[in-house]
């Protein structure tokens, strides 16, 4: 898969892949996330994905579902530490369920490839710009 990334104006630096283009922007005047922010929620979003389809395959109800994530930044570093992800769940959710939803979120692929980081290569390439 590739990503296009461009910079629109300002502090703005958005991605193009497929049909969508995401969006990022920096303080102080921020009209959209910053990119690490958007990081951040691809991983309770992706739980989010997996928590979703195991109540959708169980015809379980998703009412009143939602995780809570917490991110712990190192006071030293600034990076992050830990991330909780509470899954929280109404009265009427079956508590049979509570470990498989864990289960279930702990699939998540962006979850995994942070268990297992990529190999990085940044590199600059000259090329040459067409003009319309």
């Amino acid at each position: 898969m590739e990503m296009l990334i461009d910079f629109p104006g300002g502090q703005k630096v958005d991605a193009h892949f497929g049909s969508f283009t995401v969006e990022t922007d920096q303080p102080p005047a921020s009209s959209a996330p910053s990119p690490f922010e958007i990081f951040l929620a691809s991983i309770g979003t992706c739980a989010g994905i997996y928590v979703l389809g195991f109540c959708r395959q169980r015809d379980l109800p998703t009412d009143g579902i939602r995780i809570l994530q917490r991110n712990h930044p190192n006071r030293a570093t600034g990076m992050i530490d830990r991330i909780d992800l509470e899954i929280q769940v109404p009265p009427s959710f079956p508590p049979q369920y509570y470990e498989a939803l864990v289960r279930s979120a702990e699939l998540c692929k962006v979850k995994k490839t942070l268990e297992h980081p990529p190999v990085f290569e940044v590199k600059t390439k000259l090329v040459e710009i067409i003009q319309p």
